[in-house]
């Protein structure tokens, strides 16, 4: 199954960004983004390159991974759209600040849990 059109709607909603939006990044109208969700046009190779270069996440991904259905097992989330999208300007120092929240927050929690 193709996921690309319910991918490419659930992450623009997911980052709270508009057709319009989207089509800016690559450079068509944005007629043909809503015609891409709802899967009415095909969708160039260029094009999705561009979207997952954008969402930080990989082809492979955008075509053939179900957002949605991942989002309800809280397995992709915004977090994860936040981290991907980002990750490039992230440096070593921001990278390891972030690990050390993360595990912060799991002892907390597993403290909690044992109590």
């Amino acid at each position: 199954m193709n996921y690309l059109s319910k991918n490419i709607k659930f992450l623009r909603l997911q980052n709270k960004l508009t057709q319009e939006d989207i089509a800016n990044v690559v450079g068509k109208a944005r007629s043909l983004i809503s015609a891409w969700e709802s899967d009415d046009r095909d969708i160039t190779t260029e094009d999705i390159i561009k979207l997952s270069d954008y969402f930080g996440v990989s082809m492979d991904e955008l075509v053939g991974k179900d957002f949605q259905s991942n989002s309800s097992n809280n397995t992709f989330d915004e977090l994860d759209v936040l981290f991907k999208k980002y990750k490039g300007i992230l440096t070593d120092e921001d990278k390891e600040t972030m690990k050390f929240l993360i595990e912060k927050r799991k002892r907390e929690i597993d403290k909690q849990n044992n109590e």
